[in-house]
């Protein structure tokens, strides 16, 4: 008898972020591939069309797939609302909140359920988002405190958050994500980044002109580290961009100086980051760094804000920057279903002097750039969906 890991891959193929259907597509591979023998993957999908078709192109493999009779923001406020109808038990891994949070019983029906949380932005950031989103997921996180067996975080910084938002017990497990399998410069690089209209040799940074993204800190430390190097500012939410200059013009940059490109596709923000001379993270939230990781998987210096994340994360790869934490963040007594406190905001000038000396240590000379990429990219290879599928797998077996 075949042992099923069912798998719920509704970011896949109804993706609301990049980040979680990259997760969710490549641990759903990875879990494929990974499977120890008597045992396979099956997709959970919401209705949508031709979910069998993309489920193909994109988590090949998989055993059989479940259909919900709902369509994705249905199903959220019905797996919101305790309601999962038709969805059946056996051992239920979500890559996200997104998941059948219901009673259940582990020791007599081997029912399980697995969530995986990669940010705490409801909590600490929740001024920047959508109100139905930040009640969605402290809801979820509360069905989470009863309901789940396992709640998978990215990080021991963040596992510390979660463990003071809920009474979880042992149940917070740390499995890492990684970049995307195979994320690498590509060999046309050049012309993508012309295709971009992007310039050669500049500063990169991932954000927004949301205060949590402490843009203006980076903007500022890129224009006083003396390099006198070009920025581009990559992820940029659509419409941002007059925001973004007003900040690069208040950092001191030229017209021109400063290039903001929105969400990029793989092989583009690969190309992206082989141009790059170094790699700013100046934000200090809970949030599990893509973008650094994927700095650190193609041997780009990092500068990071020092921070618990970035600390776990970067490890020995990168060069840390001394940042003070923002007054307004979420404290340490809210609770799943509480606490509206938001962290972020603008993190001074001693932000961006900080930052700026710690950019200007890395770009001080070929040879400096040349060692500090080396060691990003020895810290990078720590990182890997094949590693975190085997985790997975041994979490429910050990479930």
């Amino acid at each position: 008898m075949t042992a099923l890991l069912r798998v719920v891959l509704d970011q896949v193929v109804a993706p609301t972020s990049a980040d979680l259907s990259m997760a969710s597509r490549e641990l759903g591979r990875a879990l494929v591939t990974a499977a120890p023998a008597g045992c396979a993957v099956e997709g959970i999908v919401p209705a949508v069309a031709d979910a069998a078709g993309v489920i193909e192109a994109s988590v090949p493999g998989l055993f059989d797939l479940s259909r919900t009779a709902l369509a994705r923001r249905e199903l959220a406020v019905a797996w919101q609302l305790g309601v999962a109808p038709g969805i059946g038990g056996g051992m239920i891994h979500s890559p996200t909140l997104m998941a059948p949070l219901v009673k259940h019983d582990r020791v007599h029906d081997h029912d399980q359920t697995v969530v995986t949380l990669w940010d705490l932005d409801a909590w600490e950031r929740p001024g920047e988002l959508a109100r139905p989103a930040v009640r969605w997921h402290k809801a979820m996180l509360k069905r989470a405190v009863r309901f789940a067996d396992a709640v998978v975080v990215p990080t021991h910084a963040l596992a510390v958050r979660v463990a003071e938002l809920g009474a979880f017990g042992d149940r917070v497990r740390v499995i890492a994500g990684a970049a995307p399998a195979g994320f690498a410069v590509p060999t046309d690089e050049v012309g993508r980044r012309r295709a971009l209209d992007l310039p050669e040799g500049f500063v990169l940074v991932a954000g927004s002109s949301a205060p949590s993204a402490r843009l203006e800190d980076a903007l500022r430390a890129a224009a006083r580290s003396g390099a006198d190097l070009p920025v581009v500012v990559i992820d940029a939410p659509e419409g941002d961009e007059p925001a973004i200059a007003d900040l690069a013009a208040a950092a001191g940059f030229g017209e021109g100086r400063v290039h903001v490109r929105g969400a990029l596709e793989d092989a583009d923000r690969a190309a992206v980051f082989g141009g790059a001379v170094a790699f700013l993270a100046p934000a200090v939230s809970s949030a599990f760094p893509w973008r650094v990781v994927e700095a650190l998987a193609v041997g780009v210096p990092v500068v990071a804000a020092d921070s618990p994340v970035h600390r776990e994360v970067v490890w020995d790869g990168g060069v840390y920057a001394e940042v003070a934490a923002s007054g307004d963040g979420a404290g340490a007594g809210d609770s799943a279903a509480g606490g509206d406190g938001s962290a972020g905001g603008d993190g001074g000038s001693a932000a961006g002097e900080s930052l700026a000396a710690a950019l200007a240590d890395v770009l001080r000379s070929s040879e400096a750039v040349e060692r500090h990429a080396v060691l990003a990219g020895d810290r990078g290879r720590a990182f890997s969906w094949a590693g975190a599928a085997e985790r997975v797998w041994q979490l429910h077996a050990d479930l």
